[in-house]
């Protein structure tokens, strides 16, 4: 069993964050994470990103899709909402929406900004909606997460978060760690859960 952990990340952040995540779903027992990324997009002006990236992992392909048992998805803030690289993904999968193929499969969202108030729940929830017209069921994380009560930096009920810095130099904080652990694990646990009542 798989969980897609998909992102798109400018300065790295959003992919430490990934990472995390990942690392929380493998805490399960019989769960792995297929950590995947979007491609950048730019204007028409711009030469076509190559087909496999520089570095990171492998790019998303729509398969990726059908394969998961879960999706974990993650964006930077661009102005309250996410970057238009994961839109740009989000708006290829007509035919996944058509299939079904995420319906009834476990979902979450992550991102990070350069400050406290850059938008993160905005962005987090405008991942969520095209989520819910997929047939995901969202997940977020509970406040017996015991970090969600004491951070001062990112975390939120809505999906794992991170601030950056203004300067982008921030490292990620010890609750935002634990933050992204707890989400990954949460999506692998319930995704576990209903393989085991199918």
């Amino acid at each position: 069993m798989e969980i897609l952990v998909l992102y798109y990340s400018r300065n790295g952040k959003v992919a430490q964050l990934a990472r995390l995540i990942a690392r929380g779903v493998e805490e399960v027992e019989g769960v792995r994470a297929r950590v995947r990324q979007v491609p950048p997009v730019g204007p028409l002006t711009q030469v076509a990103q190559p087909p496999v990236p520089g570095e990171g992992p492998p790019y998303v392909e729509l398969r990726d899709l059908h394969e998961c048992a879960g999706l974990i998805m993650g964006s930077p803030t661009r102005f309250g909402n996410m970057a238009a690289p994961m839109k740009q993904f989000i708006d290829s999968t007509p035919a996944e929406w058509a299939s079904g193929a995420l319906a009834g499969k476990p979902g979450a969202v992550f991102t990070s900004t350069s400050t406290m108030h850059g938008g993160q729940e905005s962005t987090l929830l405008s991942m969520m909606t095209p989520l819910l017209h997929h047939g995901v069921l969202i997940v977020g994380i509970p406040f017996t997460e015991q970090a969600l009560n004491t951070t001062t930096t990112g975390g939120t009920p809505y999906g794992a978060s991170h601030v950056s810095g203004v300067n982008r130099d921030r490292p990620i904080s010890d609750d935002e760690r634990t933050l992204a652990r707890a989400l990954g694990r949460r999506v692998a646990d319930i995704a576990k859960r209903l393989a085991v009542n199918a």
